[in-house]
């Protein structure tokens, strides 16, 4: 990697500043399933594109075997990975997760029945319930079903009042479903939310909104 990838990356990079094209960045493109790599391994080298050569954007493409090729006899990819993998790849760029914060299982790939965002969040229960009306935009940002245009809209109209019920979160464009578990309005649980932790456990522990993991 640091020889084959990395260090011609540097190279390209160095070209791009010295001809005033920077601005438009780099991209790369992962095939997916081709040489046994796990997800960890994938998001940590993207992770490290982005932080290391300000690298504008990563797009993955799941491996499928072409027929007369040295790789004709690999098993396909399954798509769902390719999805799973631009949902952490958003969560790094525009929900403000770390790298280290994706949850993966033993042999170290994204779970494929559940969106990574909702697998972290079951995961760390003591980020929640986010209180919608007192939550900073790292907050909201954490709570499935609520991405970054939402978490502004819901920022703006508290300026105007409290946001009640389910339903003035689903006219910001909230994904209710999946947010309802999570979530305070105006002090209290939506009347629809299904329990995911007892009554005692539901209450914040503190400051809601806090910035960093707990």
């Amino acid at each position: 990697f640091e020889r084959d990838l990395l260090e011609r990356m540097r190279w390209a990079r160095e070209f791009m500043l010295a001809q005033g094209t920077a601005r438009a960045g780099q991209t790369t493109q992962f095939v997916v399933g081709a040489a046994g790599e796990s997800d960890r391994e994938i998001i940590t080298t993207t992770s490290r594109l982005y932080r290391e050569l300000r690298l504008a954007r990563a797009y993955f493409s799941a491996f499928q075997p072409v027929p007369g090729t040295p790789l004709e006899g690999l098993p396909p990819t399954p798509t769902i990975r390719e999805h799973r993998l631009y949902q952490c790849d958003f969560l790094l760029r525009s929900y403000g997760f770390d790298h280290e914060e994706i949850v993966y299982d033993s042999l170290g790939n994204l779970p494929l029945d559940a969106d990574p965002k909702l697998v972290w969040a079951k995961r760390h229960p003591e980020w929640f319930p986010v209180d919608i009306n007192r939550a900073d935009r790292e907050a909201l940002l954490r709570v499935p079903g609520i991405g970054p245009r939402s978490a502004a809209r819901i920022l703006s109209a508290r300026r105007h009042g409290t946001l009640r019920d389910l339903e003035s979160l689903r006219r910001l464009g909230v994904v209710v479903q999946r947010a309802a578990p999570f979530v305070l309005l105006a002090g209290r649980r939506p009347p629809t939310q299904l329990t995911l932790w007892p009554q005692e456990e539901m209450q914040p522990a503190g400051p809601v909104g806090g910035s960093g993991l707990r």
